[in-house]
Parts: C-alpha cells; structure tokens; sequence
C-alpha cells in the first residue's frame, strides 16, 4: 500500500469502517441530546472534530515527553485547554448554539472519542497521521450527528435547518423532538448501518470466491 493510499485509509475509516458514532458507539450520550435538529448536530459536531484535531496533534508532538504514569491526566488537560477556547468562542460568536447546546460543550472533556483517539492512536503516530485520523473520526462524527438531527427535526418539526420542508397539513411526531424519539433515531440507524455492513461483507466474500474460482479455471 503507497503512502498517499494509506493517509487516505487513515481519514477514511472514520466516515464508516470506525465511525464513532456507528461503529464504535462512541459519544451517544451528546448524539442522543442533541440531534433534536439538523444545526445542533453540525455545531456540536464541529466543536468536538476541532478539539479532537488540535488534542491530537497537541498530543502527538508531546507524546514521547510525557511519563506514562500521568499520560491520561496529561491528556485531560490538554483537552481542557481547546474546550475552554471552543466554549468561550460559541459564547462570544454564537450565543444562541452555545445556549442550545448547554452543557455538553463543557462535557466534550470527558467525550470518549476525544480521550480514545488520544490513547489509541495520537500517543503512538506522529503529528500529520494523528491529524489525519483525528480530522477522519471528526468528519464522521459530524456527519452522524447532522444526520440523525436531520432526520429527527423533519420528523419532529416538518423542517430541515429551520426551513419548512414538509406539507402545510403535516402532522408533526413530537416524540422525535424527544428522548425518545433520540434512541429510536438512532436504533434505526444503527440497525440499517449493520445491514450496510453486512452487504458490503458478503459482497466481498462472493467477490473473492469467484476470483479465485476464475483464478483455478
């Protein structure tokens, strides 16, 4: 495999073969409070790839200083350090997304993406390749997120940012705007992700038996 397919493979994996939120369940607790609309899944989304990004490059360069004995400690504060510049930033420029989100930009500190990729793969490769996957699993997380907030504001409101997109006579499912409605998004997809993945798997598998049936021929 060629260096630039590799870096390629790195950010990719984060889009579906590790995704966060699909794959690795990671983050649900933001993912189910948040997606109430489309927006607040992109801003929360992008709040946490930004910190995922500069933890992880932050980390990657300091990783070989750092004892191991204090390594997780070090990377709680490391993370602290770019939430706080996120929380302060959304406070300043968009007061109503910071309003909306509420806590759980103060909480990205302890969101287990931010400390898993940190341990799992910034404390163990360099600065571009940490870059790279952390950008990767942001992108993903993002993506999720604005999706299932999509899909639940249109459910639940008849609209996608803010913009009516559904019939005048449409009957709004309040529930999806609630709890409840946050762990039926997600069961559903999280059941079409396995089904995808299933597909993809057997495809490959009857991809390989005809190749090597045509290769004995």
């Amino acid at each position: 495999m060629s260096k630039q397919t590799s870096i390629s493979a790195e950010f990719l994996k984060g889009l579906w073969e590790q995704s966060p939120t699909l794959r690795q369940l990671l983050g649900l607790c933001p993912t189910l409070a948040v997606t109430t609309a489309a927006a607040n899944g992109v801003g929360m989304g992008l709040a946490t790839a930004f910190v995922l990004v500069c933890a992880s490059l932050m980390i990657s360069l300091v990783r070989k200083l750092v004892p191991g004995q204090v390594r997780i400690a070090t990377y709680v504060v490391v993370v602290a350090a770019f939430v706080t510049v996120v929380d302060l930033t959304m406070k300043a420029k968009f007061p109503a997304m910071s309003k909306s989100l509420g806590a759980f930009i103060p909480l990205i500190v302890v969101n287990c993406i931010i400390l898993g990729r940190a341990e799992a793969f910034a404390s163990k490769n360099g600065p571009f390749r940490s870059v790279v996957d952390a950008l990767g699993m942001g992108v993903g997380f993002t993506a999720a997120l604005t999706f299932l907030g999509g899909v639940r504001e249109i459910l639940g409101n008849g609209s996608l940012f803010g913009v009516a997109v559904m019939p005048a006579d449409y009957d709004p499912w309040i529930v999806m705007i609630l709890p409840a409605g946050g762990f039926f998004a997600l069961g559903l997809t999280l059941g079409a992700a396995n089904i995808i993945n299933r597909w993809r798997e057997q495809s490959a598998l009857r991809a390989a038996r005809v190749a090597s049936a045509a290769k004995e021929a």
